[in-house]
């Protein structure tokens, strides 16, 4: 049985650095006694509340549970006295203090959600639809890419979400049209089913659709999506030990994205009550699902960092670096095979189809980075990891030269 919860009390002098953006993987945070902090960036791609924050407040939070580099500073603006907690001790902090938990979760999840739709935004030049009627839309996206078991799904969902909506009618005439071509679509569970299979491309959830489940991978892989501008955008391959679906629960909103099953897949589903139950029962579940939101804002941070660089072939390499950093795939001479294809690459940055056709073969003149077939899809495969990140680090090296030039500035960069 674990011991009492030991936390260290730290006190810092007004205008003292706390933590510092990029400073190497954190091992703790801070939650907020006395005193006020501001938190900010280096460069803010997005305008976002909370950048002063008080007692009862916390920060380093995402850096610390996602064991990743840290993505803000935080600078004393006043003399403050802080709560460190460190990364193993979060456990026992659920345990001791089930609302602090609760509190990081929820505060974890609305600010998900508002920088996925600034990324959306930014990458697609467009804001996402959160109601049921988009559910026809995502149809439609799906019956035209000859997609029919997500297309189905989504048929059905519009129907039963919006039972008077104008395109009803044809919705009913298109699932009688593709229903001979729809294998394996799994549509309604029962209440009580909670462990549940899913065949290969099936559609476990829809955006747009009401949340009242959050999901759990025990086995296999999922592909989380959005479709906007008739465009499908891959947000996540998911895979054993993942959450999903968590926001729509959490926030009582329509879900904000799709998830299609990769390979067949088999998951838990948790409602609302149940949740509950685990928050006070099962700390290691909220010690993960606080995990899981801390690499998705973490990653999203990264996303948004990347639609900064202009040039849309350094956009690629960045994307593909993020990933590696994601994983946490070692900078070396060896080889790595991603978890998506070209296509898929195309719609992480933005670029539309038929331009980014034109990129990727600009991208594929480069010898180390290859298409290859694993598991019926195509895949991107680096003959050298560290190849991706020299690149990187030329396109983003010419981007900062570009952005001295235009500011007049251009015997100040930095060629370092």
């Amino acid at each position: 049985m674990a011991g009492p919860l030991q936390l260290a009390f730290v006190n810092y002098k007004k205008d003292s650095y706390i933590v510092v953006e990029g400073k190497p993987t954190a091992d703790r945070f801070f939650i907020i006694r006395q005193g006020k902090v501001r938190i900010f960036k280096d460069v803010e791609v997005v305008e976002e509340e909370g950048s002063i924050v008080g007692p009862g407040d916390f920060f380093g939070v995402v850096s610390t549970m996602s064991s990743h580099s840290q993505i803000e500073t935080a600078q004393a603006l006043t003399d403050v006295t802080l709560i460190s907690v460190i990364k193993d001790q979060y456990g026992q902090l659920i345990q001791n203090n089930t609302p602090v938990a609760m509190k990081i979760i929820l505060q974890f999840s609305k600010r998900m959600r508002y920088l996925d739709e600034a990324l959306t935004r930014l990458t697609l030049k467009s804001t996402a639809q959160e109601d049921a009627s988009h559910l026809y839309k995502v149809a439609e996206y799906y019956t035209r890419q000859s997609q029919y078991n997500q297309a189905y799904y989504a048929y059905h969902q519009y129907i039963k979400y919006c039972p008077r909506g104008e395109n009803v009618n044809k919705a009913r005439e298109l699932m009688m049209k593709i229903g001979p071509y729809a294998q394996g679509v799994k549509l309604d569970y029962k209440a009580d089913e909670f462990n549940r299979v899913y065949p290969k491309d099936s559609m476990i959830c829809s955006e747009g659709e009401p949340g009242e489940e959050l999901f759990i991978i025990q086995k296999g892989t999922v592909k989380i999506t959005k479709i906007v501008n008739n465009n499908e955008v891959l947000l996540a391959v998911l895979k054993s030990g993942d959450i999903f679906g968590e926001m729509a629960l959490l926030e009582s909103k329509p879900r904000a994205a799709c998830a299609v099953a990769y390979e067949e897949c088999h998951v838990m589903a948790v409602n609302r009550v149940n949740f509950e139950r685990m928050v006070s029962t099962q700390p290691q579940i909220v010690a993960r699902l606080t995990t899981l939101l801390a690499e998705r804002i973490w990653f999203i941070y990264k996303q948004l960092a990347n639609t900064l660089i202009t040039d849309p072939i350094g956009r690629m390499y960045d994307a593909l670096l993020i990933q590696l950093e994601k994983n946490r795939v070692p900078i070396s001479n060896a080889s790595y095979t991603f978890d998506f294809g070209p296509k898929e690459l195309v719609n992480m940055v933005g670029i539309p189809q038929n331009d980014g056709v034109l990129v990727l073969r600009k991208l594929m003149e480069n010898k180390k980075i290859q298409i290859v077939k694993d598991k019926d899809k195509d895949r991107i495969h680096a003959m050298e990891v560290a190849e991706i990140s020299k690149q990187t680090e030329y396109f983003r090296k010419m981007q900062k030269i570009d952005k001295a030039r235009r500011e007049g500035g251009i015997w100040n960069a930095s060629f370092k």
